[in-house]
């Protein structure tokens, strides 16, 4: 019998994949807290069930930005797909279609846009330095056929990861995958530079948005959203829609858990624009809770990376299956019968 949940995908995978991959995908930084705090913050959460309705039919589909799809949840934009597979966004990509299920990626979708086939697309991006070289991304997008734009907000460093450091992870990986047996690895990147003070985007601020709204009316989702000053913030700027993120467990150690994050987040936002977040997802009723709490979709992290890791693209699919299979049973469980249904008062911190 093969995997019967994420958490068991993630066992496969882990045996299959050299332990440089495992360590890029699995870890977090430093002590790890934040990536701990992602996944203990739904043991904090309680669902309330009502009863006595009729659960017969279980709709658990969303619109979202025009599309429909089948599920509310999202494949996050996530590094280091090469380390697993090479050529792996494209592999995800198709997954994706099959499933019906958004794809942020910054990469991969190319040959499957130009084939005209349906892949709902939001491109990822951690910002541009300028006003030109954004508004030539946004128009280049849109002309991709890019439905939305997703600016990950938290990434002005490099993190200090010390599972990367310790395996002397050289970035050059990301492009090329890790060498298979009978290649020859390049040498080592210097642990003492892997992570310290190495720019990505320190100069990005809220005039992106700005830059981008100048050139296309593509929808811009904000996604690193903690603070819900900065929830108020994107509501005012412009944003479409944010994603109350920690990138995982990725960037600040010590960050609060993205699920605890949250309710102020929400009630920052005042339902002015959807609110989406990512952190820890691996079951059905991961996402309810986050949905109990104002989100109104999530995005899959390490989840899909799992499936793919385990056994290529049927490993997403499957991985994206189950999820929605058990989202679908919690709902019914739990007495809602859509994602209309879903509120506030079926969720206790305990």
């Amino acid at each position: 019998m093969g995997p019967i949940n994420v958490h068991e995908f993630e066992e496969v995978a882990k045996r299959k994949l050299h332990k440089l991959a495992y360590d890029f995908i699995a870890g977090g930084t430093e002590e790890e807290y934040t990536l701990r705090a992602n996944r203990t913050a739904y043991g904090r959460w309680f669902l309330v069930p009502r009863f006595m309705r009729d659960v017969t039919n279980i709709d658990t589909s969303a619109t979202v930005f025009g599309s429909k799809v089948p599920f509310p949840f999202f494949i996050a934009p996530t590094g280091g797909k090469n380390l697993v597979i090479r050529n792996a966004d494209e592999t995800v990509a198709e997954a994706a279609l099959e499933t019906n299920t958004v794809l942020c990626s910054g990469t991969g979708v190319n040959k499957i846009l130009e084939e005209g086939k349906p892949l709902i697309w939001w491109s990822n991006t951690i910002g541009s330095p300028n006003k030109q070289s954004a508004q030539g991304y946004a128009k280049r997008i849109e002309d991709q056929g890019g439905k939305a734009i997703v600016l990950t907000i938290d990434n002005a460093y490099q993190s200090n990861r010390d599972r990367n450091n310790r395996n002397r992870f050289d970035y050059g990986y990301m492009q090329t995958g890790i060498p298979k047996d009978g290649e020859k690895l390049p040498p080592p990147r210097n642990p003492a530079r892997a992570a310290m003070w190495q720019p990505h985007t320190p100069n990005l601020n809220w005039d992106w948005i700005d830059w981008v709204r100048g050139a296309s009316r593509i929808p811009i989702i904000v996604k690193g959203v903690l603070h819900p000053a900065d929830a108020a913030m994107a509501v005012e700027r412009g944003a479409s829609a944010i994603s109350v993120s920690n990138h995982g467990g990725r960037q600040l150690d010590g960050a609060i858990g993205s699920l605890d994050a949250l309710p102020e987040c929400v009630e920052a936002v005042g339902g002015r624009i959807p609110v989406f977040m990512d952190g820890g997802i691996r079951r059905g009723q991961d996402i309810l809770k986050a949905l109990a709490l104002g989100a109104k979709g999530v995005l899959l992290g390490r989840a899909p990376l799992w499936g793919l890791a385990a056994f290529g693209q049927p490993g997403v699919k499957r991985v994206l299956e189950l999820l929605g299979m058990e989202l679908k049973l919690a709902m019914a469980l739990a007495g809602v019968r859509n994602l209309g249904e879903i509120d506030r008062t079926m969720i206790r911190r305990v």
